[in-house]
């Protein structure tokens, strides 16, 4: 089954657990500029009182990931079944959702006319391998800095703790994360990105 990442942080994770929802958040803060101001202009255009964005990667491990949207010894990546996660949202009238489209500037430079709903999934081509899936609620109305919306526990299929987080302590988090109600099955490692024992031990072969 076709799954979507959610790279976070440990207290993102345990807020999810405990109260079985998934928040989405102000744009305004985001570390590409470009994107955020993309955000900016569709509230804009939209006459919006609030817009909220959560992203989410289709994309396989990766060190950029990890090391721009996780970074630290408290970086999680969740893993979700993407069909029943994307079904519950297309439900919610007030939740855009879909993966991003990437551009170059000679693409940008080209375009007469944009339709002011591609604006939230419009990013530039050096981002393309992010894969990026996102969310963004959208209202005329309702002026917050964050929404939560109600996931069942089922549709999270792996719980992937930091590649900086000191193994001694990954067992502590372990732990402490299925000892929330019902996460007693849930699977959870740690990522061996930037230290794998199997990918080291190909130097045994080494012919001099």
């Amino acid at each position: 089954m076709p799954v979507l990442h959610r790279y976070t942080n440990l207290a993102a994770t345990i807020h999810l657990l405990q109260t079985r929802q998934i928040t989405l958040l102000n744009p305004a803060t985001w570390d590409d500029r470009n994107d955020a101001y993309f955000m900016a202009e569709y509230k804009r255009h939209k006459k919006a009182e609030t817009v909220l964005a959560l992203c989410f990667t289709a994309q396989n491990e990766t060190y950029h990931h990890w090391r721009v949207f996780s970074h630290g010894t408290d970086g999680v990546r969740l893993e979700f079944d993407r069909e029943p996660l994307v079904a519950a949202f297309k439900s919610q009238p007030d939740v855009r959702l879909g993966l991003v489209t990437y551009r170059t500037i000679t693409d940008a430079r080209r375009l007469k006319a944009i339709d002011v709903e591609e604006l939230p999934f419009l990013k530039r081509a050096p981002y393309a391998d992010e894969k990026e899936f996102r969310l963004v609620y959208v209202s005329a109305t309702e002026s917050v800095e964050f929404k939560n919306y109600p996931i069942k526990l089922s549709w999270l299929r792996r719980i992937t703790l930091s590649p900086w987080m000191s193994r001694a302590l990954a067992k502590s988090v372990r732990t402490n994360l299925r000892a929330i109600d019902a996460c007693a099955r849930l699977p959870i490692s740690q990522s061996t990105l930037v230290e794998n024992e199997a990918w080291k031990s190909c130097t045994a072969n080494v012919r001099v």
